[in-house]
């Protein structure tokens, strides 16, 4: 028979929760900062896990301050090419200890969905690199939609009908986004953050089935 779980939905979070890009990120922005001729500051990958859960436009604000919105927006787009092309063209394992073995396993009891901050085109990425693809029902991002977090938290929630979903995530952008969007959150403690409230804490991707699955 198989496992009944708490939830009719598992929203997941990408970066800090699924896997770790920075370091190739790092390298794929500050190629494109070398080709794009602006004044303004390398990154690394401690400065992107501070940024990463934010929308692209809060991201090149907190990182490139001095160039004006346009440049700032250009600046991302190179930034969002040269960061596609590295990650696709990356051969190495970043994703999470069990995070593939987990989802597999607990897909044939509840749905899994995916909502992050990001652009359009990096779910589809991530899914086609981690093999999770048969895995995630829908997915909605901030490329796509325009929109934070929250919103598009209930954007899932609402066409996929669901009535009681949960969100895990790693950071307190994520926290504060479930607030919003009135559901709880599960919080990836091994990720790129903190966060002041949750109903449970992962130390390890996997212990999201002893979360998620009815004692």
């Amino acid at each position: 028979m198989e496992n009944a779980t708490r939830f009719d939905g598992i929203i997941l979070d990408v970066d800090g929760t699924l896997w770790n890009t920075t370091g190739i990120v790092a390298v794929a922005w500050n190629k494109a900062i070398d080709a794009s001729g602006f004044k303004c500051r390398k990154v690394n990958a401690d400065m992107l896990q501070k940024e990463f859960g934010k929308t692209m436009d809060v991201i090149a604000f907190d990182l490139w301050p001095e160039l004006d919105e346009e440049k700032r927006s250009m600046l991302m787009s190179y930034c969002c090419t040269e960061e596609q092309i590295a990650l696709k063209e990356n051969q190495l394992d970043i994703m999470y200890s069990g995070v593939k073995e987990t989802v597999t396993e607990l897909s044939s009891s509840v749905d899994f969905f995916i909502v992050s901050n990001c652009q359009s085109g990096y779910i589809e990425l991530v899914l086609e690199k981690t093999g999770l693809l048969p895995y995630i029902r829908d997915f909605e991002c901030f490329g796509n939609t325009g929109k934070g977090k929250s919103e598009n938290i209930q954007l899932v929630v609402a066409r996929n009908n669901l009535h009681a979903p949960v969100y895990v995530g790693d950071t307190q952008g994520d926290c504060d986004a479930c607030r919003q969007a009135h559901i709880p959150f599960v919080w990836a403690s091994y990720g790129f953050g903190a966060a002041d409230m949750y109903i449970e804490k992962l130390v390890q991707f996997d212990d999201l089935k002893n979360v998620v699955t009815i004692k």
